[in-house]
């Protein structure tokens, strides 16, 4: 089932979100919350989403580009669920993205984010993995545990770079394709 995103002003996407146990992941609740929360994200085109962008304070977020048309230069990502997330950053070095966000919908930014991390979680069966994810990739993982702790784009960015959509494709996404083709090259992902 699509559910409804939680737009900005939603006091939900500015709490710290509770942890889930896993014999609460594993209930018929929570697995179903799960399925609708992937087709949220597919419906609405999104890179990401994480459990308070549909008004639940609980640590989820999925993550997973195919073929998106919100954002076509981004590498493809397989489905990735994470439950109660850690993500640690294994460099230094910084890049800087537009970023936009379901939750605030029509609005671009620039955001620096860390182009080597560490993402530590529990998938949806309560499996915990580890994974590093590079490049554009783990800052779309970064976006989404932002969520998790009640932080949002704009709070990172330089709000001299907020733009539109349509003014963001006019002015910057030629050279954003070009930054991300670097960064991908240089990092991968």
């Amino acid at each position: 089932m699509v559910l409804e995103i939680t737009k900005i002003g939603n006091p939900v996407l500015r709490e710290v979100c509770a942890e889930v146990s896993p014999e609460r992941l594993a209930s018929a609740e929570l697995q179903g919350f799960i399925d609708d929360l992937i087709e949220t994200k597919r419906h609405a085109n999104g890179a990401g989403i994480a459990a308070p962008q549909v008004g639940k304070p609980w640590r989820i977020f999925v993550v997973e580009v195919k073929d998106n048309p919100r954002y076509p230069y981004k590498p493809e990502t397989d489905l990735t669920v994470c439950v109660n997330p850690t993500v640690t950053f294994l460099t230094d070095e910084r890049y800087l993205n537009f970023e936009g966000c379901l939750s605030i919908p029509d609005l671009r930014g620039k955001v620096a984010r860390c182009p080597h991390v560490r993402i530590e979680a529990l998938d949806r069966h309560g499996v915990p993995f580890s994974r590093e994810v590079r490049g554009i990739t783990a800052g779309t993982f970064q976006h989404e545990d932002d969520h998790l702790n009640g932080i949002l784009f704009p709070d990172r960015a330089d709000s001299r770079s907020f733009s539109t959509w349509a003014e963001f494709a006019l002015r910057y996404e030629a050279d954003i394709v070009e930054s991300v083709k670097e960064i991908v090259s240089e990092w991968g992902e």
